[in-house]
């Protein structure tokens, strides 16, 4: 049995706005929540919509950053500068210890975080007409897998970002739970729900007691039979759907003279949302060079020579991101790839996609039955399991997940916005 959950035009038994937010800064897109009489929670960040991509352009031209929609806009348009996307995948990674090279200068990639954040919590404000100095900040589960000196490394880093932004008070919620929170804001009666949220980054499983008679209790741990994760989203399903359909174009698994595979750092990079950078660099393209004669056949180095000639990775990206999407619905996408060579096109099919992510959703597949095993639970005993996050549409991965609890209704959340819906729940909890 499947359903269809779209919690976003709540009416909550409170007669004024709450004094805090909940942020949900996601890998793709982020949303902000702040729970008000007579209205919807979450607050319109763009364009009348509810979501702020988590992009940041910055436009050489004119030397500022822009962010979501319009960072995208520019940077599709021509204008020279420099594209930032999946930022939240910088934390518990090396990249955060370090720093990158805009509009001339030195830029710790913490401080990234600082400027994306901070335009959620400028429009936010902006719309609110007042300051907030409280939020409650998503997390995933886990930020790093199997390493909770590193995962609490992440959060911390959050929590300095915030802080310097102007919040005081800075506390968080683990995205599934706050998905949870949001659902109990619609039921009749106590369900035993599985949370599946599948982000751009990571995916979080959570199984819950919920029940309208909970709705106002502060304290849930309780509630709480298990959360787990793992460190697998919509930007890894990207990166294999290119390294599989995309990337032997440009000479991905092509041969050297010595009969061994050419290295794949510069595919793997140009793959993986926030490395794409690197391969400009003038090591990484020195290093192609050297190795362009030692190939059998250059065709696929040659035109990765112009796809970097042209910075055309992001492009390139965004191209394997909308066919992603376009195959949940279709069988066959086709990417023209005419400004590098003239008829030139990558052939996608569902068939390869499910094919590429296979072993990615093995491993979901496998912490889900983790979290079962720990929490003691039966599959018989789940009544609900409750999709949210951008990726939760992918149809091998729904039927992968749904085929462990063939007997519980499968319910589709909003896709973008019941994690920054409970998260707001859990604001107003929290904060009054």
């Amino acid at each position: 049995m499947r359903g269809r959950f779209f919690g976003t035009a709540r009416r909550m038994s409170f007669t004024t706005p709450a004094r805090a937010v909940g942020i949900d800064f996601g890998t793709s897109n982020s949303t902000v929540g702040w729970q008000r009489p007579d209205t919807q929670a979450l607050i319109e960040l763009e364009d009348g919509k509810i979501t702020l991509p988590s992009v940041i352009f910055f436009n050489f031209e004119e030397r500022r950053p822009v962010y979501g929609r319009l960072a995208l806009h520019e940077y599709l348009e021509g204008y020279e500068g420099r594209l930032m996307r999946s930022l939240k995948s910088l934390l518990g990674s090396k990249l955060l210890k370090s720093e990158t090279t805009v509009l001339g200068s030195a830029l710790p990639f913490k401080d990234l975080l600082g400027f994306f954040i901070g335009e959620l919590k400028n429009r936010a404000e902006a719309v609110a007409e007042r300051s907030f100095e409280e939020v409650v900040l998503g997390r995933p589960v886990f930020f790093v897998d199997d390493d909770p000196v590193a995962d609490m490394e992440a959060q911390n880093t959050l929590v300095s970002v915030a802080h310097k932004l102007g919040f005081k008070d800075v506390s968080f919620q683990f995205e599934p739970i706050a998905a949870a929170f949001d659902y109990e804001s619609t039921i009749t009666g106590e369900e035993l729900v599985l949370i599946v949220d599948i982000g751009g980054g990571t995916s979080d499983f959570s199984l819950v007691r919920l029940s309208p008679e909970r709705r106002a209790v502060a304290e849930r741990q309780d509630d709480i039979l298990a959360t787990g994760g793992v460190h697998i989203g919509g930007t890894d399903f990207d990166k294999q759907l290119s390294l599989q359909g995309v990337m032997p174009l440009f000479g991905y698994g092509s041969r050297m003279k010595s009969s061994a595979l050419m290295p794949t750092s510069s595919h793997i990079n140009l793959a993986t949302w926030h490395t794409i950078n690197a391969v400009y660099a003038q090591k990484s393209q020195l290093a192609l060079q050297n190795m362009r004669y030692d190939i059998v056949d250059p065709t696929g180095i040659d035109r990765l020579f112009k796809l970097i000639d042209q910075r055309a990775g992001h492009w390139l990206a965004m191209q394997v991101e909308d066919s992603k999407i376009e195959l949940t619905e279709t069988d066959k996408r086709e990417i023209d790839l005419k400004r590098i060579e003239p008829g030139l096109v990558a052939e996608l099919t569902r068939e390869l996609f499910d094919s590429s992510i296979d072993s990615l959703l093995e491993k979901i597949r496998a912490s889900v039955s983790e979290l079962m095993t720990r929490a003691n639970v039966s599959v018989d005993q789940v009544n609900t399991v409750f999709f949210t996050g951008g990726s939760s549409s992918i149809p091998a991965l729904r039927q992968s997940v749904a085929a462990m609890l063939p007997n519980a209704r499968h319910i589709e959340g909003n896709h973008f916005g019941s994690i920054g819906n409970g998260l707001a729940i859990e604001a107003q909890k929290r904060y009054g």
